[in-house]
């Protein structure tokens, strides 16, 4: 008989995909938004709302309304070929090529750089890297306890430290909203800006690749049945996007009341150190530091667990401990060595990868309204392959960027391609595609 989960099981998978979601990017992105949106923030923090929580959450409920076990799955309704390509690219960007890297670095900036002398940070770097990747292959190693190590223990210490942070902001505020100075990009069309930097947070492809990670836990649980499945990935998706909504307001809003005291950061990551310093002292440097490397590694932890889980199932032959291992020691040696070339490589990869799984999401959320039809999945992909491959060149390298050949492309896409210019332009191709692949099912009466 299937189990039939509780509230509090929900509550322990929204928690797991909300530690697994949110990482260091996600906690720095908020605040510097706050400091430059000033008291515009109330409006800019809803724009950012409806991409930085809507699109992830979409991600959630389309591997669970399509009834997929995950990225490739959902991604073969196109071909198989198609669906191993951009699945492999998909992990190994968002994984040991480029974000688990930089969860390592960053954790290290913010969290211990502060505290060691300058000419001491590489060594110290590769002594952190190191211990903060054994930490993460060691709690990777078995999936079935990713629900306890980060759902019931990492996620709740996380949100409790930061929550210390967040009541000193708000009971002894810095400054007032209202008095803010806005910044320039938040002058005009403050909705807009603040809805393009959520879209681009990229998490819209972690949702998909926690997808496999959502489905086990639940099968873990009892769970069997795909319509049960659905439902409860939804339910479970929709605890981690309230939390995630709220934090993220919490973190904009003590943002813009810091102008009271700082003056506008570089960066969210100076700017939560500053405020952190100012209520507690060395203290604070301490919380703070013990907030973003917590945040660091649980997502850390994620990502090494849904690269595993999905590689052992397309790759067999190797088990499932090689690919943590691999998972694990890569992005330590990339941590440490030629970490700017890999990201220099590794983002047109990314910003090609994006509007595919956008629109990938959306035809897995809306695939019931037209019978998941393949010729549908197949022609909108193929011409969101179009500004996909503008918006990879758009962010090259400059020796290919710079390029005569690349600049006359790019002089194409900005032409024929409305919102290329705020990294929206597969809208009009993807919309022409999915419309010819309905006439396409229809004329050629495909089945369901």
């Amino acid at each position: 008989m299937e189990k039939k989960l509780r509230f509090r099981d929900y509550l322990f998978v929204g928690s797991m995909l909300f530690g697994l979601f949110f990482g260091a990017g996600n906690l720095i992105f908020p605040v510097h938004m706050g400091q430059e949106a000033g008291s515009n923030i109330f409006m800019a923090n809803l724009g950012f709302l409806v991409t930085g929580i809507g699109l992830p959450f979409l991600g959630v409920v389309a591997i669970g309304v399509s009834r997929s076990n995950g990225l490739f799955d959902l991604a073969s309704r196109i071909n198989k070929r198609y669906a191993l390509i951009f699945t492999v690219l998909l992990y190994l960007v968002i994984g040991p090529f480029f974000a688990l890297p930089r969860l390592a670095t960053t954790s290290f900036e913010i969290g211990l750089a502060p505290f060691l002398p300058q000419a001491q940070h590489q060594l110290f770097l590769a002594l952190f890297s190191l211990l903060f990747f054994i930490t993460a292959w060691a709690l990777s190693r078995k999936p079935s306890k990713l629900l306890v190590y980060v759902g019931k223990f990492l996620n709740p210490v996380f949100l409790l430290l930061l929550g210390v942070l967040l009541a000193f902001a708000f009971f002894k505020p810095l400054g007032s909203i209202a008095d803010a100075p806005v910044q320039a990009a938040y002058q005009h069309n403050v909705f807009v800006t603040g809805f393009t930097q959520g879209y681009n947070t990229l998490d819209a492809l972690a949702s998909l690749a926690f997808g496999i990670i959502i489905i086990k836990t639940l099968k873990g649980m009892g769970v069997e049945k795909p319509a049960t499945l659905a439902i409860d990935t939804v339910k479970s998706g929709s605890i981690s996007i309230i939390l995630m909504g709220i934090i993220y307001s919490l973190l904009a809003f003590m943002g813009t009341m810091s102008l009271g005291k700082f003056p506008l950061s570089e960066n969210g990551g100076i700017a939560l150190a500053q405020i952190a310093k100012y209520y507690l002292g060395t203290g604070g440097s301490l919380l703070l530091a013990l907030i973003v490397i917590i945040a660091c590694l649980k997502t850390a932890i994620g990502l090494i667990t849904a690269f595993s889980e999905t590689f052992v199932e397309l790759f067999p032959q190797r088990s499932y401990g090689f690919f943590v291992a691999l998972a694990s020691i890569l992005p330590c040696l990339f941590a440490n060595v030629g970490l700017t070339k890999i990201i220099e490589f590794s983002t047109p990869v990314l910003m090609f990868i994006y509007p595919l799984a956008i629109t990938l999401i959306l035809l897995g959320l809306f695939g019931p309204l037209f019978g998941q039809r393949g010729s549908v999945y197949r022609l909108t992909t193929y011409f969101t392959l179009i500004a996909a491959f503008f918006d990879g060149l758009k962010a090259s390298p400059s020796v290919i960027q710079e390029s005569a050949l690349a600049q006359n492309l790019l002089q194409v896409a900005e032409k024929f391609l409305p919102f290329f210019d705020i990294g929206m332009g597969w809208i009009l191709p993807a919309s022409i595609g999915f419309i010819l692949g309905l006439l396409w099912s229809f004329l050629k009466k495909e089945p369901k």
